[in-house]
């Protein structure tokens, strides 16, 4: 934030503040956060961004960070590649942030990780996604395809006696991604993909793959859209459509599915966080939420909770290292855990998290029903090659 120098005579007070400002800058941790309030992901970002908000304000109240008052700076990052670019470069290179925190689009992240490189800059990403994204700079809080896909698919294959499976996904890292790994984990449990298709991350129209579902009227669906946008539409179009195949989602969190309505109604989701888990830590952190917001208040979800618990996170690596050097904060962020809304979470495992994953399925009121819990499921092998 930039401040109007007061006119003074002699400049004696312009001096002072000019004096003043490096220690000012000193006092002061600042936290970038490049997400997509404009594109795919504007319907989930304002959640994320609440979510940092409530954390930098609970740790403000007491006593910040090593003393120091914590800021967030943040900046639309477009969903995509080019925004990212620009939302990285600026808040690195001209904010000048201690650490990126941020729930972001595979594309975007590709985009932003070489000037993460070039910043030497902490990044923890958390948003689930595809998963192998490495960096001696990344680490990732949220969950990665061999924590998520296999409640979906051993769901529908032991109760809903499925055996063929259509794929439809956003045509990028995230969307060819999940769905390799899950038709990949679909052959090996002896079902079969009948169908595979893909469309730009901001299509609108899916008339032409819902035809094809038609056609060869599989026994499940399974979806992988960018976050936001693209869930909304294809899941209305699909219910048009009169598709009656059991439908599991995954990369549509709680939020979005508030958000598209009456025509969430049964999809099956699987993540590493609902609001109706039962724990004192998640009723606090959603009454904290509730009060700090009201009723501007976006549902927390699997996207923005993992937000808020990297704020701690980063807090804690910061307290274990005793400054913001990033080579120390670093080395702690693999070392330190936080017991926020989704339980204790360590991004100890090839720089990602073990997660207690749950399978839940969509009411009528937008809220989720849980089927099944899994505990500490682990992220599998990510990034052998750092250390």
């Amino acid at each position: 934030m930039t401040h109007p120098h007061p006119r003074t005579i002699g400049g004696l007070v312009l001096a002072a503040c000019l004096l003043a400002s490096p220690a000012l800058a000193a006092d002061t941790i600042t936290i970038g956060i490049p997400v997509g309030l404009s594109g795919a992901n504007s319907v989930v970002a304002p959640s994320v961004v609440q979510s940092a908000e409530l954390a930098v304000e609970e740790i403000n109240a007491k006593g910040g960070i090593l003393g120091k008052k914590v800021k967030l700076e943040v900046a639309d990052d477009g969903s995509g590649a080019a925004g990212a670019q620009k939302a990285f470069d600026s808040l690195i290179f001209q904010k000048k942030v201690d650490v990126l925190i941020s729930m972001e689009t595979s594309a975007a992240r590709n985009a932003g990780l070489p000037i993460v490189a070039r910043g030497k800059t902490p990044y923890i990403y958390t948003s689930f996604y595809e998963g192998r994204s490495c960096s001696p700079y990344l680490f990732v809080n949220a969950w990665v395809p061999d924590q998520q896909v296999a409640p979906i698919i051993d769901y529908f294959m032991k109760e809903k006696s499925a055996k063929t499976f259509f794929l439809v996904g956003s045509d990028y890292a995230f969307g060819r991604g999940m769905l390799a790994f899950t038709k990949s984990y679909i052959e090996k449990k002896g079902g079969k993909v009948i169908g595979d298709e893909y469309a730009p991350m901001d299509a609108t129209d899916w008339t032409a793959i819902i035809s094809k579902i038609k056609a060869s009227n599989p026994d499940a669906l399974v979806t992988s859209t960018a976050g936001g946008a693209p869930n909304v539409t294809l899941t209305k179009q699909l219910r048009a459509a009169g598709i009656k195949a059991p439908y599991g989602n995954l990369a549509v969190d709680e939020g979005t599915a508030k958000a598209m309505g009456p025509d969430a109604e049964g999809i099956y989701i699987s993540g590493s966080y609902l609001t109706n888990i039962d724990s004192a830590a998640n009723k606090t952190f959603l009454a904290s939420m509730d009060k700090k917001f009201g009723s501007n208040l976006k549902t927390p979800n699997d996207l923005s909770v993992p937000q808020y618990e990297a704020v701690y996170a980063y807090k804690a690596a910061v307290e274990k290292a005793g400054s913001t050097d990033a080579a120390a904060v670093l080395k702690a962020l693999a070392e330190v855990s936080v017991d926020g809304p989704r339980g204790k979470i360590t991004m100890s495992k090839q720089r990602h998290a073990p997660l207690t994953m749950y399978l839940g399925q969509v009411q009528a009121d937008g809220g989720i029903k849980l089927l099944s819990t899994f505990k500490d499921v682990d992220p599998g092998e990510q990034c052998p090659n750092l250390k």
